[in-house]
């Protein structure tokens, strides 16, 4: 039985942590090391480590003078494993048991790269919400379909951080961690990475019970569903797939030149749109290629969001209203 490197990021988690940090030592795979790594925080997070620490020698931890920011702590983290095969791990979030055990027989069994699972959504008593998150935020089906195509990570993130277990033969090309985008972050990074360089495989399992609560850094909502205004969407849509390709193209080493090319036309595209404020018929063929991947709903809607503002508009209130009455908003 290989040893395994579980890298846990913390900062201010203490309401959470002695949960989460039992269920990791608890796993009916026991040859780990639990890597610990605290990003200045001011609450009890850093006795709590020591606890554990001092009960289990298979605890190791660092303590951050200064604080990284979350997707730099994981970056750190990255530069500390040892062994070949290391997982990631959120601070507030409960691993099923079987969790390691489980996602390395499906590394070994299929000879991936990566692996990563689906999860349960739980509020913060570990109470489900949802039975699926890949089900919930409509991962599923692309996830099953494209899971070895460039296409699973790239408009958007379909591999959760804290299901992932990888190899660290892999590390080298994944850091630095880019900064550029708020919205590709660590593990977004790390599947793009992989998936353009080697195999992934997907776990359908829920080896995670997803804790959702005020003070998560990511979590489970829908960012759209917050906005009452298609101009507030279309401005969120187009900072986020500016922030994605703008990624790509400054950090393109990690993709073959059919796709270098692919995501210069996507930047160039997004930022022509970010100057269309009312109707827009160029380019259709570029939007079609990052799209035609996509269910007909979300092309459709996004099409129109993007391409025909002043069309939308009207159509966009009539429909926020009704979900609104629905409950749905």
């Amino acid at each position: 039985m290989e040893q395994i490197d579980v890298l846990l990021a913390t900062y201010n988690g203490e309401k959470y942590l002695k949960e989460q940090i039992e269920s990791i030592l608890n796993q009916t795979y026991s040859n780990i090391r639990l890597i610990i790594s605290d990003d200045g925080s001011t609450d009890n997070t850093r006795e709590i480590i020591k606890e554990y620490k001092q009960k289990d020698k298979r605890v190791v931890y660092y303590f951050q003078e200064n604080n990284l920011g979350y997707i730099k702590n994981f970056e750190f983290l990255l530069t500390k494993v040892e062994n070949e095969i290391y997982m990631l791990s959120d601070q507030d979030d409960f691993w099923i048991p079987e969790k390691i055990e489980h996602t390395y027989k499906k590394l070994k069994d299929t000879n991936s790269d990566l692996v990563f699972t689906d999860l349960e959504v739980v509020d913060e008593n570990l109470k489900q919400i949802y039975p699926s998150y890949n089900d919930y935020m409509h991962l599923t089906r692309k996830i099953k379909k494209y899971i070895n195509s460039y296409r699973l990570e790239y408009l958007y993130n379909c591999v959760t951080g804290c299901t992932i277990m990888s190899r660290k033969k892999c590390i080298a090309k994944i850091i630095p961690i880019p900064l550029t985008s708020k919205y590709a972050i660590h593990d977004t990074w790390i599947a793009c990475t992989i998936v353009n360089n080697g195999k992934v495989a997907y776990l359908d399992e829920k080896t995670v019970k997803y804790r959702q609560h005020g003070n998560n850094q990511v979590g489970s909502n829908k960012p759209t569903h917050k906005f009452s205004k298609m101009n507030e969407t279309r401005e969120f849509l187009l900072e986020m797939r500016l922030g994605i390709f703008r990624t790509y193209v400054e950090n393109n080493n990690i993709f073959n030149e059919n796709i270098k090319k692919k995501n210069q036309q996507a930047l160039s595209y997004f930022e022509m749109l970010k100057n269309k404020k009312y109707i827009n018929f160029r380019r259709w063929n570029i939007f079609h290629d990052i799209y035609k991947t996509e269910t007909f709903y979300y092309y459709i809607s996004n099409f129109l969001i993007m391409n025909f503002p002043c069309i939308t508009k009207g159509l966009y209130i009539v429909r926020f209203r009704i979900l609104k009455m629905l409950g749905k908003r």
